[in-house]
């Protein structure tokens, strides 16, 4: 099997996010999609390891926004590769709450949306959540950032959680521990910082 055929496939970039008992959890994703039109609905999978996927399977609601291809790799890094159940990953961007008291970004985001959870779908590793859609916006009419643009112009890497995910082999370098960033040089300075996830030198392994 060829898995590059895989990468054919279109995905769009978004943050998913949920809240229960006060605690909010986002997460970035590339599943999100549309299902249904009448009425509404969105589907996306999220890992069973991810902290969001155990808000939204407890309040039953979750919202996501659609990002622009100006985001910010800090914006991306903070939701894509640290955990909401002890880093409070809205604290650094411009955020607003839905109706049910779940938190939004609204930095680079071209659309937001509102689900009720009506149904899922247990995948082995992950869990595909069927929402029925209560609140949509238009946020921006920037252009969405496509996975293919994250790759290629943002030069963004893939979490392993991701359904997406397949590890890149015949890179040389030093990979991040934390998130898969690769550093292609032939050491890695003490004062540096990966762009993605934030960590320091003492993270990264040689290729």
């Amino acid at each position: 099997m060829d898995t590059k055929a895989f990468f054919k496939l279109s995905y769009g970039l978004y943050i998913v996010s949920s809240c229960h008992e006060d605690k909010q959890s986002g997460c970035v994703v590339n599943t999100l999609s549309q299902v249904t039109s009448k009425p509404a609905k969105l589907s996306v999978t999220i890992s069973k390891d991810n902290f969001t996927e155990q808000i939204i399977e407890k309040s039953g609601y979750f919202a996501a926004i659609a990002l622009t291809q100006n985001a910010e790799m800090d914006l991306i890094g903070e939701f894509g590769f640290k955990k909401s159940e002890t880093v409070d990953k809205f604290a650094k961007f411009n955020s607003k709450m839905d109706e049910k008291g779940i938190k939004y970004i609204t930095d680079s985001a071209a659309a937001r949306y509102s689900c009720k959870v009506i149904n899922k779908l247990d995948l082995g590793t992950h869990i595909m959540f069927i929402g029925e859609v209560l609140e949509a916006e238009v946020l921006s009419e920037d252009k969405v950032m496509t996975y293919a643009y994250y790759h290629k112009v943002k030069k963004g890497i893939t979490p392993k959680n991701s359904p997406s995910y397949k590890e890149e082999t015949g890179q040389k370098g030093y990979r991040c521990k934390i998130c898969g960033y690769v550093l292609e040089a032939e050491e890695v300075p003490e004062d540096f910082i990966c762009p993605i996830c934030g960590r320091g030198h003492d993270q990264f392994e040689k290729l």
